[in-house]
């Protein structure tokens, strides 16, 4: 079995009440990778850079066993860039620059040995892109997760609507459910968004935690309170990440194994949001996972 990756692997510049980066490593595919590769061993990466990149997080991603063939470098070219500033509650930013470079003319090109993968998940990235991924796949994988954004609902809603129906399970955070399904109604809107294509629909709530629809079935799993939050980007590409790992790990697509994943995707995606960008998650084991996964435990556990 195999799990394949593909999204932004990018810089960013970000700005919340607690300080400031100047340019660090983000996008959607670093944060995945390095949250798939703690529970699963067996994961390809399809992305784009240019030769300014941070090569140094590449190395740390080959030390976590991401295979990254798939990973193009193009010389004399800038990497994506994204400066953002969040607001006092943390759940809400204003984007203050953004910078597609090599990003705006990505065509990915998977190597063969990762053309056939049993897991794909789809970071965020334009729908024209997930699109090309899945029709060079050289078979219908056993599980497609994606993840979108508001972004694309604006701009490319009939590509978007094309994707969806290519795909098993989709991770949305609760405006952009909204807006995609004209719902406020968060089990109306993840019922029309079924209806579009995706069996499986998880919409993020931050703080508040997440909710999984699949199988006519309801299930939420909260967010572990903690005490600080210094930066929350990349925590719902964190909280994909564990997911698809966990299900990778297991080999099962039923809604109970659903139900582990989004646990483990919420305790990796608390682990995120307590220094910036990929600082945290790249330096957790599974000694770490275990011992919050504990603190979930208690936290949901009823006598």
């Amino acid at each position: 079995m195999s799990l394949l990756v593909i999204g932004s692997v990018a810089f960013d510049a970000i700005d919340t009440p607690f300080g400031s980066t100047g340019k660090i490593v983000g996008g959607a595919a670093s944060y995945i990778a390095l949250a798939t590769s703690l529970l699963y061993d067996r994961v390809g990466l399809v992305a784009v850079v240019g030769e300014d990149f941070d090569f140094e997080f590449i190395e740390t991603l080959k030390s976590r066993g991401v295979d990254t063939s798939g990973l193009q470098v193009k010389q004399g070219e800038k990497s994506f860039f994204w400066h953002g500033k969040y607001h006092m509650d943390m759940n809400s930013r204003d984007t203050l620059v953004t910078e597609l470079n090599v990003l705006g003319t990505f065509d990915p090109l998977i190597p063969e040995h990762l053309r056939k993968p049993d897991y794909v998940m789809l970071g965020n990235l334009s729908p024209e892109v997930q699109i090309k991924t899945l029709e060079r796949l050289e078979h219908r994988p056993k599980l497609v997760m994606m993840d979108t954004m508001n972004f694309w609902m604006d701009i490319a809603l009939p590509q978007l609507q094309q994707v969806l129906k290519m795909v098993d399970v989709l991770t949305i955070n609760d405006e952009e459910a909204r807006q995609l399904s004209g719902e406020h109604s968060l089990v109306k809107a993840a019922r029309i968004i079924q209806a579009m294509g995706p069996s499986t629909v998880i919409i993020k709530k931050g703080e508040h935690g997440a909710l999984l629809f699949g199988e006519g079935q309801i299930f939420f799993c909260p967010a572990l309170p903690l005490e600080d939050v210094f930066d929350p980007t990349g925590a719902g590409d964190t909280f994909a990440g564990g997911f698809a790992g966990y299900i990778a790990s297991t080999g099962s697509t039923s809604f109970e194994a659903m139900k582990k994943g989004i646990l483990f995707g919420s305790c990796l995606a608390s682990f995120c949001v307590e220094k910036f960008g990929t600082e945290r998650i790249a330096g957790i084991t599974m000694e770490d996972v275990n011992t919050r996964l504990k603190e979930f435990h208690k936290l949901i556990h009823l006598d």
